[in-house]
């Protein structure tokens, strides 16, 4: 977890994507940028969810997600998968799922990479719905972090507000898809709150 935030926040940012999924009524979940399982683990334990797919590239992260969740009962009964690979490439397999989730994870991107994000992801898995979380650099400045600072090393850009609607809604029109923008966290009057949330949801016709 990242220095500048609690605990807590990632929990909340878990909870409310979990959710959201379950709300939608999604059987077929892919976890994108899975991580260690946090989002996983949420998922595993409601009966909902079919079949769920984690893929994540860093297989030192993997090995920890296949620790955390390889034992637990609901992973034995083969609803869960791990796979270890980048959602910036093509994965013909997990094409059409219900939903998927991009939990804190674009923001470690590099930015040239991101057309290529796009193109996978929406263009080539196109999951009914997707649900993306990512830090909002509005925020920082509540972090006592100086201008221009990032959340965690690792991140190769955050965007405030006005630049992350901007994206949003290009990809959901590029791609046939419609766009909710909102937050998670605790809401400042001029700054928003922490973590943006885009919810994505495929037109019926494409």
């Amino acid at each position: 977890m990242i220095n500048s935030e609690s605990l807590d926040l990632h929990q909340v940012r878990l909870q409310r994507v979990a959710g959201q999924l379950r709300a939608s009524g999604a059987r077929r979940v892919l976890d994108l940028g899975c991580g260690t399982g946090g989002l996983l683990q949420y998922l595993l334990f409601e009966p909902q969810f079919e079949k769920l797919v984690g893929l994540e590239q860093s297989g030192e992260l993997l090995a920890q997600a296949n620790l955390r969740l390889g034992d637990l009962p609901e992973s034995r009964e083969g609803r869960l998968e791990l796979i270890c690979g980048s959602y910036a490439e093509p994965h013909p397999r997990l094409s059409g799922f219900d939903a998927a989730a991009m939990v804190e994870t674009i923001e470690h991107v590099p930015p040239a990479t991101l057309s290529k994000v796009e193109r996978a992801v929406f263009t080539r898995m196109r999951p009914s719905l997707l649900l993306l979380t990512t830090p909002n650099h509005d925020y920082n400045p509540l972090y006592d972090m100086p201008p221009g600072a990032f959340r965690d090393p690792d991140h190769k850009f955050e965007w405030g507000r006005a630049r992350f609607r901007e994206w949003a809604f290009g990809v959901a029109r590029r791609n046939g898809y419609r766009v909710k923008v909102s937050g998670i966290g605790d809401r400042h009057s001029s700054l928003g709150q922490p973590s943006h949330l885009a919810v994505f949801t495929r037109d019926s016709e494409t």
